[in-house]
């Protein structure tokens, strides 16, 4: 078909398929009229497969088209194609040279995006001798002048106008859901010109969010560093249209008979243990674990309240346990069913890495973001193993992610605030490889007290021998070792995927006042029990926080009874839970009473209250007897407070440690 008819087909069809969308996007100022590519292909399928094998030239016919048609002059219209039928559906692994030049349909997530910037498309230039005006279309990389003028002359012509258009580049990543077992994602550079570079289709390209592309594959010379041209050449696809991917729980379609199946599953009354048993069914026992991610995955409720404050729906889970206890195991399986999940490990990740980094781009000579994986992983679940690992400053980055769920990164010009509304699952092994029984858990874990404290619910796994259970587990485990398929799912790995989908989309339970009274009963009770008012230093044994977290646990516990209703028993269910947490790792001995300090910070209210005393005792030793104390007067003193002799030392050793007190001379101590 040559161009004439081409540009006549358009005419008619845009006039009797597109007069009221071309009216509209006139109307509105639009600098684009989308066009689907079933109403062309039902119009002229001739004039439709041209457009797939020589998208630039039809393309540019159905713009001239658009001439005929009564259009503001300052309104240059551009023709954007959507809706490609599945056969120009291509991986971006599967992009090969017989698909050059062609119009086809990609799907990804950005990485990267540049800054806009503009680029010549066509120049005009003056010949000085003959006073011609010569038109230069910029196609190339390179900027090209004219090499001579129809009067003979050569060289020196003078640039007169230049035409500019905003460009960026994206680069697109394969989404981690279409890749089969653990490939690497390919990724592929798309450049984006004039309206798909407008301030409003730019909050649909930051770096994280889901697209698909329409385009036109086009190869580009790569130059070498001598300045000679490679025999290799890089593909790009040249942006024709652009379509954000709303994500919400993954692209799982339900269909009417999934959506009976999932109802039908939901009346059952034992479907919390079911679930519970479906999760890495090859590993054995730890139930309260299973559960917790379960609750983890479905998720509580997330609320904007008018004031702007978020307050968070998703719920982080921290594993601390001794090698072999099955961490990883759970984490892997995590990892595979989370729609959007994302798995990192230990030393192989930096605070770029896992938040956001800014890097440079080669192509239009700028800075970059490239996003990490908490922000890939936004409306998932990252799962973090091996956290212990992670230097400390590359876990600071973290804070934000896990409270707020944005990440702000200010750096090199560029400021910018990426979403990470995603809930983080972690694990850790203890500083000496093994749990001490004596020692605090929060002692025993390499990471900061503050980052502890973000976790909803964290969970010590102790390998202590039992008779009983090694026996269940070397059974469980041999049996699974000699026959492979006996491993039996309650429920299979797709419907669990399906059900989980379903109450994260589908339904946004209510707090009944059963439940919100449950919930403060324990939570009253709990900071106000045991010891007396006029003690100074009362161990806090929960905080505001983990209130929200009941909150989430309770709501994330109605969602699996796909109930609109948190119940009495959905917070009852919240409380043992969290219950459980508390006593393992925050249940100080001394007292025994619950401290969360003893999770949050490392020093519990009982051990700050001696050292407030023991500072005491040294205060009124200096008023008495001079700056040199003898630490017998001390222990001497503590003793009759109540406090005994190895408790001194040690509490004296750490403040020698903090630099509050120093030994002049053995047996003597000093305050600084």
């Amino acid at each position: 078909m040559i161009a004439s008819e081409q540009i006549e087909k358009f005419k008619e069809f845009i006039d009797s398929n597109y007069q009221k969308q071309l009216n509209r996007a006139i109307k509105k100022g639009e600098k684009a009229l989308v066009i689907s590519f079933s109403d062309l292909s039902k119009f002229d399928h001739d004039l439709a497969e041209q457009l797939l094998d020589d998208p630039e030239e039809t393309i540019k016919a159905a713009e001239i088209s658009l001439e005929s048609f009564d259009l503001p002059e300052d309104l240059p219209l551009k023709i954007r194609f959507t809706a490609l039928p599945d056969s120009q559906k291509i991986k971006i692994r599967n992009i090969r040279s017989k698909n050059l030049n062609t119009l086809i349909s990609i799907e990804g997530v950005i990485r990267q995006s540049s800054d806009v910037r503009p680029q010549v498309i066509s120049a005009k230039f003056e010949c000085p001798a003959c006073g011609n005006t010569i038109t230069i279309l910029q196609i190339d990389t390179k900027f090209k002048e004219p090499t001579r003028c129809s009067c003979g002359r050569r060289g020196r012509f003078r640039l007169l106008s230049k035409d500019l258009v905003d460009v960026q580049r994206l680069i697109i990543e394969e989404s981690p859901e279409t890749l089969i077992g653990g490939e690497q994602p390919k990724r592929i550079s798309v450049f984006l010109k004039e309206d798909l570079v407008e301030p409003k289709m730019e909050k649909s390209t930051t770096p994280g969010s889901k697209i698909n592309v329409i385009g036109i594959i086009k190869e580009i010379p790569i130059l070498l560093r001598s300045g000679v041209q490679s025999i290799r050449y890089d593909l790009i696809i040249d942006a024709n249209h652009i379509n954000p991917i709303e994500e919400a729980f993954a692209d799982i379609d339900i269909t009417e008979e999934d959506e009976e199946q999932i109802q039908e599953l939901a009346k059952d009354p034992r479907i919390h243990e079911r679930l519970i048993n479906s999760i890495a069914p090859s590993i054995y026992g730890h139930e309260d674990i299973k559960e917790a991610l379960i609750l983890q995955l479905v998720g509580g409720v997330s609320k904007e309240r008018e004031d702007g404050i978020k307050t968070r729906g998703d719920m982080h889970v921290l594993l601390i346990g001794d090698p072999g206890a099955g961490k990883s195991a759970l984490l892997t399986f995590i990892a595979k069913i989370a729609p959007k999940g994302r798995l990192v490990s230990g030393k192989g990740v930096s605070s770029a890495g896992i938040t956001a980094s800014v890097v440079r781009d080669e192509f239009l000579k700028g800075w970059a973001l490239e996003a990490g994986a908490l922000v890939l992983s936004s409306g998932g679940c990252c799962v973090i193993d091996e956290m212990d690992k992670i230097h400390p400053e590359d876990t600071a980055a973290m804070h934000q992610a896990m409270e707020q769920q944005i990440i702000t990164i200010s750096k090199a010009n560029i400021q910018a605030t990426l979403k990470s509304e995603t809930t983080i699952l972690a694990a850790a092994n203890p500083k000496l490889g093994r749990f001490d029984p004596y020692k605090m858990v929060a002692e025993q874990i390499n990471m900061p007290p503050t980052l502890i404290n973000r976790f909803d619910l964290i969970f010590p796994i102790k390998d202590i021998p039992s008779k009983e259970k090694d026996t269940k587990i070397a059974s469980h485990v041999l049996n699974l070792q000699q026959k492979p398929s006996s491993l039996e799912f309650e429920i299979s790995l797709n419907l669990l995927r399906k059900y989980i989908a379903y109450a994260k989309q589908k339904i946004k339970p209510k707090l009944t006042d059963s439940a919100i009274d449950e919930i403060k009963t324990f939570y009253v009770n709990l900071r106000n029990q045991g010891t007396s008012t006029e003690d100074a230093l009362r161990p806090i044994p929960i905080t505001a926080r983990q209130l929200e977290g009941l909150v989430r646990l309770a709501e994330a516990s109605a969602k699996i009874r796909l109930s609109k209703k948190v119940t009495r028993s959905d917070a009852k269910r919240a409380i043992k839970l969290l219950k459980n947490c508390l006593m393992q790792v925050g249940f100080d001995q001394e007292t025994g009473q619950i401290d969360i300090d003893r999770v949050s910070t490392t020093i519990s209210a009982s051990q700050r209250g001696k050292i407030s005393l023991l500072r005491d005792i040294i205060e009124q030793l200096e008023s008495r007897i001079g700056k040199t104390i003898p630490l017998e007067d001390v222990i001497a003193e503590a003793e009759e407070k109540g406090i005994t002799e190895d408790k001194v030392e040690e509490i004296i050793d750490r403040m020698k440690r903090e630099g509050l007190v120093f030994e002049p001379k053995t047996g003597f101590i000093q305050r600084i």
